[in-house]
């Protein structure tokens, strides 16, 4: 049992959290932002569960009502589909305290007592790998615990933002009408994560102009397979969430048709592989090259008796043995 389970094997937790225990389910969550010896414990459990949920990824500048437009797509879901949805609300920007700011759950109360809703604020907590590892495991996580849908929004457009949302089958890419200089937003990678187009606060001047932007730039890029539809939606009110619905479910159903689902989430397992990979070679060098017994590397390599890919090919060899330990592999 690990300590960090407070006493409650993973197994016991993740059996709890299967029968419906929310409880057991958060301390997961806690554990799989943890990462470490327990997130990997966990994984093992997940991996093979998971593969059934359907993730919808949310991204957007801070401002653009993704959260409201969030609550009022769990109403229309609850509605149509009675359907249990998980809400993963993304924050990567609390590196004083560790935690994720909950103003997305204070917006999306009016579900609190819908038992088929699970809303979950999430921050790296220094997460070896941060974010970008710590979410696919999580969808993982609520996928093998019987939440056929994920909903997974990030509070603004840096990287990291732009790498969790990617970890989803379907990206709504949220702006607003005078959203700003389009060649930038492109260079943010939006336009190339996103399958869905939401304008939101489309009540405002300037929606025609916005749409026009975002029709051209879908033009110059060149897209063949899926042209993302744009949808102009007012959260506030609750205008054309039905139709952002439609379209979501129209992208489901394109890369269901075509086969080509299960060859994204391959691709996306196999950059989650290679990521954490780069994160345990990136932090095992830091803590070689300051390890005393590679003062005499450091010294030859600065008095020029071997050269920077010697010393390198040492780094790396002797970095190689130690995660292999660390994982339990043959050395």
């Amino acid at each position: 049992m690990s300590a960090g389970l407070r006493g409650t094997s993973a197994a016991e937790l993740f059996e709890a959290a299967t029968s419906g225990d929310r409880g057991a389910l958060a301390r997961l969550l806690s554990v799989v932002e943890r990462g470490g010896t327990e997130g990997r414990e966990l994984a093992g459990l997940t991996f093979r569960k998971a593969g059934n949920a359907y993730a919808i990824g949310f991204t957007g500048a801070p401002g653009s009502g993704k959260s409201t437009l969030t609550s009022c797509l769990l109403a229309d879901i609850r509605k149509r589909l009675d359907t249990p949805v998980a809400v993963l609300a993304v924050d990567p920007s609390s590196p004083l305290t560790g935690g994720a700011i909950l103003g997305d759950r204070v917006r999306m109360q009016e579900h609190a007592l819908d038992d088929a809703i699970f809303i979950r604020s999430m921050a790296s907590r220094g997460h070896l790998g941060g974010l970008a590892a710590a979410v696919p495991e999580a969808i993982r996580l609520l996928d093998a615990t019987g939440w056929p849908l994920v909903i997974v929004e990030t509070v603004g457009v840096g990287q990291v933002e732009v790498e969790v949302a990617a970890t989803c089958d379907t990206v709504v890419v949220v702006v607003n009408p005078g959203w700003g200089d389009a060649v930038q937003a492109n260079k943010a990678g939006l336009l190339e994560i996103a399958d869905v187009l939401a304008i939101n606060k489309a009540d405002r001047p300037g929606v025609r102009e916005t749409a026009r932007d975002l029709r051209n730039m879908l033009e110059l890029s060149g897209t063949l397979d899926w042209t993302p539809p744009i949808v102009q939606t007012v959260a506030s009110t609750g205008d054309g969430v039905p139709e952002l619905w439609d379209a979501i479910a129209s992208h489901r159903e394109h890369l269901e048709r075509r086969g080509t689902l299960e060859a994204r989430r391959a691709e996306r397992a196999r950059e989650e592989a290679l990521r954490i990979a780069v994160g345990c070679f990136e932090t095992a060098l830091d803590v070689a090259a300051a390890a005393p017994t590679n003062a005499g590397l450091l010294s030859a390599l600065r008095e020029r008796r071997i050269d920077p890919d010697q010393a390198a090919a040492r780094f790396v060899e002797e970095v190689a043995r130690e995660i292999a330990d660390g994982f339990g592999l043959p050395g």
